[in-house]
């Protein structure tokens, strides 16, 4: 087997630009290089990608290796594992790291077949072990319920890293790396997938995952009428709204506003979650929220656990008046 060396991330292209996750996958990998002393790889795919991978560069890559052509104008997984396959036959990286998304979770298990490794899914923490410098793996078990740290001797060491668990860098246009075109050489008949149609979901307003600040219900709030109020109130303080997932198995809430384990990952700068217990598996999907504000009439409640600020009440009493010195701060 070749030598490994270099932490490579697959970074995802939106309309032109790298994802945010790539950008959360390179702050990860510039931590681990540290400790290793290695090179930070990052492999765009895609069509018409040369900014990304400008972008890339600026995020933290040392490296980046560009597949550009329209055959991986939409995402297959014949195409772009078959390109990383013929990547890492040049490369040889240490450990791969790829986003936990909906292309992620498809891609990884497949490319880690065809590499002969195994990949850890779903993973909120990827670290170094100081004694064995092996890749330290967290993700949730049990629901949710704990964490377990997974560690494997295959290489390249993989994972895939869930949205918003890690902190990208700050952006640095001048920072220098080396941009690489990378031709894998596939034939497109080897191509089996085509993509025929792309529904796009339709966002009113801000989008959950973007959203600086979040107003989160909970089963406490007893119907779809009490989530117009709350949807209210994040209109007046410019953000989203988000549910646990009570709420949406009621039916109260659209499934597209479910923050959780089985939901969606968020972490803005302010998150207030009302009349939600804080289960464990929505925990898993907002922990990482900068200010966490509590409204439960449950002091027991274990959302106040993980709380900065929190209020003890009836939030049919507490957010009218929330809302209403809201009203009067704002017009100032």
């Amino acid at each position: 087997m070749a030598d490994t060396k270099g932490i490579m991330i697959v970074g995802e292209v939106a309309d032109g630009k790298l994802s945010a996750t790539a950008t959360e996958l390179l702050g990860a990998a510039r931590k681990i290089a540290g400790e290793l002393k290695q090179e930070v790889i990052a492999a765009v795919i895609g069509s018409g990608v040369g900014e990304a991978a400008k972008e890339a560069v600026a995020f933290g890559a040392d490296k980046v290796y560009v597949i550009d052509n329209p055959m991986f104008k939409d995402y297959t997984n014949d195409g772009f594992a078959g390109a990383l396959q013929k990547l890492n036959e040049k490369v040889h990286p240490e450990i791969i790291l790829i986003g936990q998304t909906a292309i992620g979770m498809d891609l990884a298990p497949r490319l880690a077949f065809r590499l002969g490794t195994s990949v850890t899914l779903d993973c909120v923490g990827v670290a170094i072990d100081p004694d064995t410098k092996l890749l330290q793996k967290t993700k949730p078990v049990y629901g949710g319920n704990a964490l377990a740290v997974y560690v494997s001797e295959a290489r390249p060491q993989m994972a895939t890293v869930r949205v918003k668990t890690m902190e990208p860098l700050a952006a640095d246009a001048s920072r220098k790396g080396e941009i690489v075109s990378f031709d894998p050489g596939l034939d497109p008949a080897s191509i089996r997938e085509k993509v025929v149609q792309k529904v796009k979901e339709e966002v009113v307003g801000i989008k959950l995952e973007d959203a600086g600040v979040i107003v989160c219900g909970g089963r406490g709030i007893g119907g779809a009428e009490g989530f117009d109020q709350l949807k209210e109130l994040a209109k007046l303080l410019g953000g989203a709204l988000g549910a646990s997932r009570p709420p949406c198995d009621s039916g109260w809430v659209p499934t597209s506003i479910q923050i959780g384990l089985t939901g969606k990952m968020v972490a803005p700068k302010v998150y207030i979650g009302i009349a939600l217990s804080g289960s464990s598996q929505h925990q898993a999907g907002m922990s990482g929220s900068k200010n966490i504000i509590a409204i439960n009439k449950d002091p027991e409640a274990n959302i106040f656990g993980i709380s900065h600020f929190g209020v003890v009440g009836d939030y049919k009493k507490v957010v009218p008046a929330f809302m209403t010195k809201c009203k009067e701060l704002l017009a100032k």
